[in-house]
């Protein structure tokens, strides 16, 4: 990638996601990034499946805030 397409894609990404750091225990990720590559996933995307699900179902179960 050309560096204006990098600054390009990094202002995007600065404006359009929030970060957020998580921290797993040594090996976890990996094991974490096989269950994700198994389903056809990007660790990242089993990340964000996995928070949606959980809340829309503590949502269900009435747990929400």
């Amino acid at each position: 990638m050309t560096k204006p397409a990098t600054t390009a894609k990094n202002k995007y990404n600065a404006k359009t996601y929030d970060r957020i750091a998580l921290q797993v225990k040594k090996g976890e990720r990996e094991q974490l990034r096989q269950h994700a590559e198994q389903r056809g996933e990007s660790l990242n995307g089993f990340i964000n499946r996995a928070i949606r699900e959980t809340v829309e179902r503590d949502n269900k179960d009435g747990d929400s805030e």
